[in-house]
């Protein structure tokens, strides 16, 4: 995945590849044409979950924009199938529901960030550039609720095939700033912000995510989250 600015651009001038689902054709049209007229490559529209399931595959899209309240397949469902084919794709829901269990629900299955169809065009426009380079995205006063989110599953048992535990033997060993880009990971921060904050470049902070996942044998965002926060580095 590849770095973007704000009309759209990958690093190397290639455009990012997006799909926008959605059930209500107005909406998915003008969402598709803002984006398009952004610089974003648009590979692909649907209107229902199955739709959305048989096209992305076919279209390989960078970001998928998707809304929730899906007829035929919900949202829900649509990223858990989406994201488990391909863990590299980014999902940003766009959804008019701003319950915490739609949140919630919707991180579970894999989403990358959330924002409410409320949102100014700009501001999405923004927000699929941002899911595009690996930062989650919120609404305003979602990114708390997540957060709080990881650090209760932190609590929960973690499944039996989940990554070794750092004292077992053969447990992966991550490098000293690998571990330090885990522990700003695990405080909420963004990929942005870690950049910042250990000056580094953005590309820098996502290599060291994705060689730290690879060691872990982790496949998102939602399960580095969980193992850094039941390992306390979320305080340190």
């Amino acid at each position: 995945m590849t770095a973007t600015d704000a009309s759209g651009q990958g690093e190397g001038d290639a455009p990012v590849r997006v799909m926008v689902v959605d059930d209500h054709p107005m909406w998915r049209d003008a969402v598709a044409r803002d984006l398009a007229e952004s610089g974003f490559e648009v590979v692909a529209t649907a209107g229902d979950g199955e739709q959305a399931v048989r096209r992305a595959k076919a279209a390989a899209p960078d970001v998928l924009v998707l809304d929730l309240n899906l007829p035929v397949k919900p949202g829900v469902q649509v990223c858990k199938e989406l994201v488990a084919d391909n863990p590299a794709l980014r999902v940003l829901v766009l959804s008019a529901s701003g319950e915490h269990a739609d949140v919630l629900e919707a991180v579970k299955s894999g989403a990358t960030g959330y924002l409410l169809k409320s949102a100014s065009t700009r501001e999405l426009l923004d927000a699929v550039r941002r899911t595009a380079a690996g930062d989650p995205v919120f609404t305003p006063g979602l990114a708390g609720l997540v957060l709080g989110e990881y650090r209760r599953l932190a609590a929960e048992p973690a499944p039996a095939d989940g990554a070794a535990a750092d004292g077992e033997p053969g447990a992966p060993r991550l490098t000293d700033r690998e571990t330090e880009v885990l522990r700003l990971v695990a405080k909420g921060l963004s990929y942005k912000q870690i950049a910042e904050r250990l000056v580094i470049s953005h590309r820098t902070v996502q290599n060291h995510v994705q060689n730290t996942l690879g060691k872990l044998q982790l496949h998102n965002r939602v399960e580095l989250v969980r193992y850094a926060i039941e390992r306390g580095l979320d305080g340190e």
